[in-house]
């Protein structure tokens, strides 16, 4: 088995929305291993975000992701060695897993091409016209579930959006879900949540910013109290890798729902312990891509699937398709709402 590492530079598609504004190019690590003869091949991803990851600053140079990997692999526990730098550790494990065809991945209805995944379509917030023309487009292409991202200074827009599509279109034919990406106050978040109320809101990520325990732990109890939109972390969960730290976040802010993007929350290993110890608490789950290429979402999507297995019916975040001009051609493709995986040939 050999293991090589090489870097990529792939550009955001004119109209797209990139994981975080105005980027306009993404510049993964690409794992990849063969055998000796170099006929299989396994592939992995490693994109962490530039303030965003808690390991956004370990791989200035791609010789440090190969340190980190040989260290790895060479401890009792390479995941466990891993568990500071999420996004290489999702990267190894899922090209382990694909040189393997290792059947926690690839024993699926998805895995087989038996099954799609629902998923959102992420529109951002630039304005009424132009977010509400992208919501249309959207729908037109089949989604029916799209999530909203605000930004400071973004709130009227998005509950003019909102209110425009709930005249048209009922919970039961399209749900919407906000991302706040931590924009607001606590005062301010709870005037949002109230604003939002009538409009079937699955659920306001991160309304504030991270860190905030006791605050977030008032507004999710607000949406059990008041029956305002449910909670959902995502940022809060980066950097928290240790199986004790997760059952306290959950335990302690106790929340509706956790966003689980396998680049940023652990690798593989690290968002089934998520989804597991979510799960135990009767806290709805989501599983999302972040900027990932197509190597990374079709990784991200076969982990979904295990998660799930076939009770997958709520949109997960795979709706982001193919976001890069010149990226790899993979196996995955969106049909409508749905993400699946082409037929494998024999």
């Amino acid at each position: 088995m050999q293991i090589n590492l090489s870097e990529r530079t792939l550009h955001v598609k004119e109209g797209e929305v990139s994981f975080q504004r105005g980027r306009k190019k993404y510049h993964p690590i690409i794992i990849s291993i063969t055998d000796e003869l170099g006929k299989r091949i396994g592939l992995g991803e490693c994109a962490p975000l530039a303030g965003i990851s808690c390991d956004a600053d370990a791989y200035i140079r791609m010789s440090d992701a190969a340190r980190l990997i040989n260290e790895a692999l060479e401890s009792d526990d390479y995941a466990k060695h891993l568990s500071p730098y999420p996004a290489l550790l999702f990267a190894l494990e899922s090209a382990l897993y694909d040189y393997q065809q290792n059947p926690l991945l690839y024993d699926t209805p998805f895995a087989h091409s038996q099954a799609g995944i629902p998923s959102y379509a992420v529109v951002d917030v630039e304005g009424y016209d132009q977010m509400l023309n992208r919501c249309k487009r959207m729908i037109l292409k089949g989604f029916r579930h799209l999530k909203l991202r605000i930004g400071v200074g973004e709130g009227d827009d998005v509950l003019k959006v909102v209110r425009t599509l709930r005249s048209r279109f009922s919970e039961d034919t399209l749900k919407l879900s906000i991302d706040a990406l931590g924009t607001y106050g606590l005062d301010e978040a709870k005037e949002l949540l109230r604003e939002l109320k009538p409009y079937d809101i699955r659920m306001v990520e991160q309304p504030i910013k991270q860190y905030q325990w006791k605050d977030l732990a008032q507004l999710c109890s607000m949406a059990r109290e008041e029956g305002t939109s449910p909670i959902a972390l995502d940022e809060e969960l980066i950097g928290v890798n240790v199986l004790e730290e997760k059952c306290m976040l959950l335990d302690t802010i106790r929340p509706q729902f956790i966003v689980i993007k396998p680049m940023l929350h652990g690798g593989i290993t690290g968002s089934v312990e998520w989804a597991s110890e979510a799960m135990k608490r009767n806290i709805g789950v989501v599983v999302s891509a972040a900027q990932e290429g197509s190597i990374g979402l079709r990784n991200v999507a076969l982990l979904t699937a295990r998660i799930f297995g076939s009770k997958c019916t709520e949109a997960q975040g795979l709706g982001t398709g193919l976001l890069y001009r010149d990226d790899t051609e993979m196996d995955i493709e969106m049909h409508g709402n749905k993400l699946w995986r082409s037929p494998v040939e024999d």
